[in-house]
């Protein structure tokens, strides 16, 4: 039975995955998010970005895998970015920094992108890869003052890309969508599952938690 792992520490997308069927396997790659970006070429595209950040995660996190565990297993790394006039914004962390994300995109559209990386490993080995970036837009509200500011101090748009939520209290703020609403939330169904697809395993595998298979899951 192949092992899902999940690269990241959001619960929002180890909830999209258990809503979905899958119990997967947290673990937490701590990638230097900035330094990865960084050694990237001037003329890379944000797509690019996102997606070598999700690879970067995906390919941390197999490294740490025990063999015999995760003997037959996916790693599944993703990041998330918030494109807003040609600029990628990642995670404010500040109260300050939100407030003036939220003054440049209120009342406007931008792009949320999310790089997706697939691992298969067998035996401790990658033995096949996939990675895509999948991106949807966003239409953003112009809230309230007072709503806004009740937003920043209730923390959950530090640690967000694009400094809001769709499925929790930033979804109040957003308007309409166009495109994957699980992707936007971090992790697109219908873009991993193509990218499991290629490196040979079907949705119907995963469907098995890990926790039936005797491994811990947080």
């Amino acid at each position: 039975m192949t092992v899902f792992v999940l690269a990241s520490a959001s619960p929002a997308r180890r909830g999209v995955l258990r809503n979905a069927g899958i119990e997967p396997v947290v673990r937490v790659s701590n990638v230097d998010e900035d330094a990865v970006a960084a050694a990237l070429p001037a003329s890379a595209t944000p797509e690019r970005v996102v997606v070598e950040l999700a690879r970067a995660k995906a390919r941390a996190v197999a490294a740490t895998l025990d063999p015999v565990d995760f003997a037959d297993s996916v790693v599944v790394g993703c990041d998330s970015m918030l494109l807003i006039d040609g600029e990628l914004q990642g995670k404010p962390l500040t109260v300050e920094v939100a407030r003036a994300r939220w003054a440049e995109m209120a009342g406007r559209a931008a792009d949320l992108l999310t790089g997706h990386c697939v691992l298969r490993l067998r035996d401790g080995e990658i033995v096949a890869e996939a990675a895509d970036c999948s991106g949807t837009t966003v239409h953003f509200a112009k809230p309230e003052p007072e709503a806004l500011e009740a937003y920043l101090a209730s923390g959950e748009p530090l640690q967000v890309a694009g400094a809001f939520t769709l499925d929790g209290r930033g979804g109040w703020f957003v308007e309409r969508i166009e495109g994957d609403p699980s992707s936007v939330i971090g992790i697109g169904l219908p873009l991993v599952r193509r990218l499991l697809a290629e490196v040979g395993v079907g949705i119907a595998e995963l469907w098995v938690g890990a926790a039936e298979l005797g491994i811990d899951t947080a």
